[in-house]
């Protein structure tokens, strides 16, 4: 079951009593997720078949030449090692039943040539994110909740070596003079590892998985993170090529949401995505995927995302999508969206559409421009449209929390204009958040520009808490 299934599952039916059939007609419930994950199953080897596999471990590092096993294509390297495993449990008479022999087999493979411990982890697609705090202890996100897991490393040595492995592969180091790095895995899960002497109490790696499923607007719709009539209304804001802020937190859901407003951008434009670690997935065949470089060991050859961004400009785009503006990169993105380039897409974080605004007010400030504030705030007020504000909430579930079109300035202030927000109420017995996503009644501006294009929408999505359209 893929990663999709398993959240559209995982969602709860409404209530569909006769008691209930009224007020459900009048206010659609959100789904809302069952009290309990399912639990997660793996197994592990018992302390005393730990000590038979390090025993065994070690034998095969003895006999092994571990320089020519790296060179070998993964199925020989790992029917090679298994074959040898297999031999030393024999000769050595170690007694195990058959399935831990299997066990030690593939414990033995996963720390040679895969991430050790952490294999485990990395082939269940509703493990969001995996948090390791030194060597004895291991924490998922799952369905946006933190649980502790039962997987831990040998020692700091053994985890520095896993953290070694995943740099090595993508052309960094991590040592005592450059201990932090970012990566990524083969299939593009984010990885930040940070050993001592910055971390004081050992290494520490955390992986942003990166997931095949893409999460469509309608499947966040049933998962409850939007309403429908919000839905439609955000497909077709890219549609009429809105630019659009989407803002939030760490772990809120701006990548997801990114990349569903992606689906709705028409196949026949052609786009450039800027990211510090390539996590976007858009299905156009006319893109061109652009990602940031550190600096070498010399500390040269950085290539940061405002060059990325300047050289966008030059590659004849119709949209630029850039995965997060940190920095100086504001400025150019700003100019982009001001000269041509409409329906580009970006996030940032920040915990208000206001606060998003003052953010990007900030980073314009680093470029080093001697602009005037109300100049800066001129150029936000023209450039972006609409701000998204996403958040992760007590019960693990990322909802858009507000929806804001950006009207103009008055002085010196940007005003705004809320169009949809979630209106929350409390929580339940079980520790869900009980709310709903609402209209504000206020007809936006740019409702007018998709009349213009030809896409023609109801005036209750944004006036009548019952429309629903998906």
């Amino acid at each position: 079951m893929n990663l999709k299934s398993r959240l559209l599952n995982y969602a709860e039916k409404p209530d569909k009593s006769p008691a209930n059939l009224e007020r459900a007609s009048a206010f659609p419930p959100a789904p809302v997720e069952t009290p309990t994950n399912p639990p997660l199953i793996f197994e592990l080897l018992s302390p005393k078949d730990m000590e038979y596999k390090e025993k065994i471990h070690q034998k095969l590092l003895d006999m092994l030449d571990l320089s020519l096993i790296v060179k070998m294509a993964d199925a020989d390297a790992r029917r090679q090692i298994s074959e040898i495993t297999r031999r030393i449990i024999d000769e050595e008479a170690i007694p195990v039943i058959a399935r831990t022999r299997q066990l030690i087999v593939n414990e033995i493979i996963n720390d040679i040539l895969g991430l050790g411990p952490l294999e485990h982890l990395l082939y269940d697609p509703t493990i969001a994110d995996i948090l390791v705090n030194g060597h004895g202890s291991v924490y998922i996100e799952r369905f946006g909740i933190l649980e502790k897991t039962p997987i831990t490393f040998r020692d700091d040595a053994h985890l520095l070596k896993i953290i070694d492995r995943i740099v090595t592969q993508v052309g960094r180091r991590i040592d005592e003079s450059s201990p932090l790095v970012d990566a990524r895995l083969k299939d593009g899960s984010r990885v930040n590892a940070i050993i001592p002497p910055l971390a004081i109490d050992g290494p520490s790696l955390s992986i942003r998985r990166f997931t095949q499923d893409k999460m469509q607007l309608q499947d966040m719709v049933s998962i409850g993170s939007v309403s429908a009539a919000m839905a439609e209304v955000l497909a077709n804001m890219v549609r009429v090529r809105l630019n659009i802020l989407v803002s939030g937190g760490t772990g809120s859901g701006k990548t997801t949401m990114l990349n569903a407003l992606s689906n709705n951008i028409p196949k026949v434009e052609r786009i450039v995505t800027i990211e510090d670690s390539a996590e976007l997935q858009i299905h156009i065949d006319n893109l061109v995927r652009l990602e940031t470089r550190p600096s070498n060991i010399e500390g040269k050859g950085e290539v940061n995302q405002r060059e990325l961004v300047k050289n966008s400009l030059r590659m004849r785009p119709d949209r630029i999508v850039i995965g997060e503006v940190r920095g100086q990169e504001a400025f150019d993105m700003l100019q982009a969206m001001n000269t041509g380039h409409d329906g580009s897409l970006t996030t940032v974080h920040a915990n208000t559409p206001r606060d998003a605004l003052s953010r990007v007010e900030n980073m314009v400030n680093m470029a080093g421009f001697d602009l005037p504030l109300k100049t800066i705030r001129s150029q936000i007020a023209s450039a972006i449209n609409v701000v998204v504000q996403l958040e992760r909430m007590e019960d693990g579930r990322r909802r858009v929390v507000s929806v804001c079109e950006i009207n103009s300035m008055e002085g010196d202030m940007i005003t705004m204009s809320e169009i949809f927000r979630f209106e929350r109420k409390g929580i339940d017995e079980h520790g869900r958040i009980i709310g709903q996503h609402i209209s504000t009644g206020i007809v936006p501006r740019f409702h007018e520009r998709m009349k213009q294009r030809g896409i023609h929408i109801d005036l209750n999505v944004y006036t009548d808490q019952t429309y629903s359209t998906l």
